[in-house]
């Protein structure tokens, strides 16, 4: 796409998917940075699958846990 075509939402994403792919790490700092004043959109859109199924585990094994030694 012509970057004269390009609208200014579809730069800033295109340059956000850009640095995700360049600096993993950093995105998923950026992740749970996001998360203390986004919404859960922005924390499991900027983890890829990898941290999402990583989060997705440990929610799991928290309410496992919570409801072992709270009952």
């Amino acid at each position: 796409m012509n970057d004269k075509q390009e609208t200014p939402e579809q730069k800033r994403e295109r340059v956000r998917q850009e640095e995700l792919k360049r600096n993993p790490t950093g995105s998923m700092n950026d992740a749970f940075n996001r998360a203390s004043s986004g919404g859960l959109a922005d924390l499991v859109g900027s983890l890829g699958w990898k941290g999402t199924g990583i989060l997705i585990l440990v929610i799991i094994i928290g309410f496992i846990a919570a409801s072992f030694f709270f009952k």
